[in-house]
């Protein structure tokens, strides 16, 4: 399934893979992605992910699961890789995918919704990462991002207001104002969420701060762990050296 899809086990580098090709992956997935509520009738847990980047060859994607709607920190799981696919904007999955992949695939406690920082269908092609990894995974994604990647919007006036993002004609999500003196967050649908859903999940899901709560402790888990490795290999090459 991955391999058909082009997320390989290993990290994908551009000159394995023509912008063609990549475009031709995004266009396949695009296809499989389910804009409705595919969700149990009760939500009970929720997860956010997130990345960080300890050295430029290597990639760490933190995953943490919270009740629903308690958001109390029920797992948390993640996963390092090497990775030499270059940030290019609009193909974030083939960079950072394979790591949350592998970080999802080692939780017990499967989200029925995970939050990804990055777009779902508010993308050029209508298949950001929350989108790409939501098919691949089989499982409901929202994609939450801090910047606006394509399209026109509104700004909200006061907090908790949102406007509709609009590329090509169409609604493709919502900028919302989750904080005071903040500029907006743009939320969107990745997979077998609709866009009402993915604007209340993420509403309910916001504390005291910009983000949602679950991306905000992904956010903090996968600096812990950039620190922890870059810690670790400076200890290592410490060691070497008195060799």
């Amino acid at each position: 399934m991955l391999k058909k899809l082009g997320l390989l086990k290993n990290t994908p580098n551009q000159e394995m893979y023509s912008l063609k090709e990549l475009v031709k992956v995004q266009e396949q997935i695009k296809q499989k992605i389910i804009l409705k509520d595919v969700l149990p009738k009760k939500i009970t847990t929720v997860a956010g992910v997130d990345q960080s980047f300890p050295q430029k060859d290597k990639i760490i994607s933190a995953i943490v699961v919270c009740n629903y709607p308690s958001m109390r920190v029920i797992e948390k799981k993640h996963a390092a890789m090497k990775v030499d696919f270059p940030y290019i904007p609009g193909f974030l999955s083939f960079r950072e995918g394979p790591s949350i992949i592998k970080a999802f695939s080692r939780l017990k406690n499967k989200p029925d919704i995970l939050l990804a920082d990055g777009n779902g269908i508010l993308h050029f092609r209508g298949v950001g990462i929350a989108s790409h990894i939501g098919v691949l995974l089989d499982v409901a994604t929202i994609g939450v991002a801090k910047s606006l990647l394509c399209g026109e919007y509104e700004e909200p006036k006061r907090v908790g207001k949102s406007s509709p993002v609009i590329y090509e004609d169409r609604t493709i999500g919502y900028a919302y104002k989750s904080k005071k003196n903040c500029n907006p967050i743009f939320i969107s649908p990745g997979h077998k969420v609709s866009m009402k859903t993915s604007l209340e999940i993420v509403k309910a899901s916001i504390g005291k701060y910009k983000l949602p709560i679950t991306l905000r402790l992904a956010h903090i888990h996968a600096d812990e762990l950039k620190r922890k490795y870059v810690y670790q290999d400076i200890k290592t090459k410490k060691v070497k050296n008195r060799k």
